[in-house]
C-alpha cells in the first residue's frame, strides 16, 4: 500500500487511533529523495513543521551514529553495549544526582541480547571518556533534529500528561526528563523531513547502508535493530533479514532495506491518551512498503 493510500485510510477513521498527529515517509536512497505525507486533527498544523518526540530512535541517532562516524572509539566492551549484549539490566528508575554512579556500577559482561536503556546510558559514559557524544554526532543530523532541552518555539506533537500537565515540547521518557541532560536513550525530537534528510545525509557522507551489514545472528547491528522474521515484522512489507532500523515508544519508527535501497519512516504521538493497545499502530506499521 502506498503512502497516499495509507494516509487516506487513516483519515477515514482518524478518531479511532490513539494518536492525533501522524507523518509518514518513503526514502529512495538511490535517487537521494523522499516523499512524505502528514495528517493532523488540528487544521492549523497542516503545512507546519511539526516536531515529534523520537523516543528510542535517539539510540541509533546518537550511539549508532557515533559508531558509524568513529568506530575506532569503541573497544570490545563498548561494542557489546552498543548491541545490547553487555549484561546490563533493561531499565530502572534513575535520579538526576546519582544516575551516572548507578549506571557505572554494573559490570559489563557478554550476554544474550537484552534491550537495555541502562546499556545505552553506560555506553554514553564510556564514549564520553574520550569525546562528548552530542558534539560527535549532532553535525550528522539535519537542522530539524533537536534535543528537547534546545526546543524553543517549535511546534511539537503532545505525548500525554505528566503530573496532570500536557507533555508538549518536553521528553516523554521519565528517566530522560528527570536526568535533565542530553542522554543517549531518549530525548531527540524531529520532523518527518528532518529524519529523512538525516538518513540520506548519513548514507551520502558515511555509507550508512554499506556499514550496517548483518555479520552474525545477533539481533542488533552496530546499534540498529534488525528483522528476524520478515513475514511478521513491524518494519513493513518487503522487509528482509538485512533490514535495520528502530522503534520508538511514543509511536515512531524508521527502517531501511539494503536490497531495495529504500527506507520508511513513521512518526506519531501514539502515547497521547494511552499506550497499552497498539494493534492499530502496529497494523499501520506493517502496511508500509519498502
Amino acid at each position: 500500500m502506498n503512502l497516499e493510500e495509507i494516509i487516506n485510510n487513516v483519515a477515514n477513521e482518524f478518531g479511532s487511533y490513539n494518536f492525533n498527529c501522524l507523518a509518514l515517509a518513503h526514502i529512495d536512497f538511490k535517487k537521494k529523495s523522499y516523499e512524505s505525507y502528514s495528517l493532523y486533527d488540528n487544521p492549523f498544523l497542516k503545512g507546519q513543521k511539526v516536531y515529534f518526540d523520537l523516543a528510542s530512535l535517539t539510540k541509533p541517532l546518537t550511539l549508532g551514529f557515533s559508531y558509524l562516524r568513529s568506530p575506532e572509539l569503541f573497544n570490545d566492551d563498548m561494542k557489546l553495549l552498543l548491541n545490547h549484549r553487555g549484561g546490563l539490566k533493561a531499565w530502572g528508575r534513575l535520579s538526576r544526582d546519582s544516575w551516572r554512579k548507578q549506571v557505572s556500577s554494573y559490570t559489563i559482561k557478554e550476554s544474550d541480547t537484552v534491550y537495555s536503556d541502562f546499556g545505552a546510558l553506560r555506553l554514553q559514559l564510556e564514549i564520553e571518556k574520550k569525546e562528548n557524544l552530542y558534539d560527535l554526532v549532532s553535525p550528522m543530523w539535519d537542522e530539524e533534529i533537536v534535543h528537547w532541552l534546545d526546543i524553543e518555539d517549535e511546534i511539537c506533537a503532545p505525548t500525554g500528561r505528566r503530573q496532570r500537565q500536557l507533555i508538549d515540547g518536553e521528553v516523554h521518557d521519565d528517566n530522560a526528563y528527570v536526568i535533565g541532560e542530553k542522554v543517549s536513550h531518549a530525548g531527540l525530537f524531529g520532523t518527518i523531513d528532518g529524519v529523512c534528510r538525516t538518513l540520506l545525509k548519513a548514507q551520502e557522507s558515511y555509507s550508512l547502508i554499506q556499514n550496517t551489514k548483518r555479520q552474525s545472528d545477533h539481533r542488533f547491528i552496530n546499534g540498529w535493530d534488525s528483522v528476524s522474521n520478515p513475514s511478521n515484522t513491524l518494519a513493513g512489507s518487503g522487509a528482509t533479514t538485512n533490514t535495520f532500523g528502530h522503534l520508538g515508544f511514543t509511536g515512531t519508527s524508521m527502517w531501511i532495506t539494503p536490497e531495495t535501497n529504500t527506507g520508511v519512516v513513521l512518526l506519531c504521538n501514539e502515547v497521547l491518551g494511552y499506550w497499552n493497545d497498539r494493534a492499530k499502530l502496529n497494523a499501520l506499521r506493517r502496511s508500509m512498503e519498502f
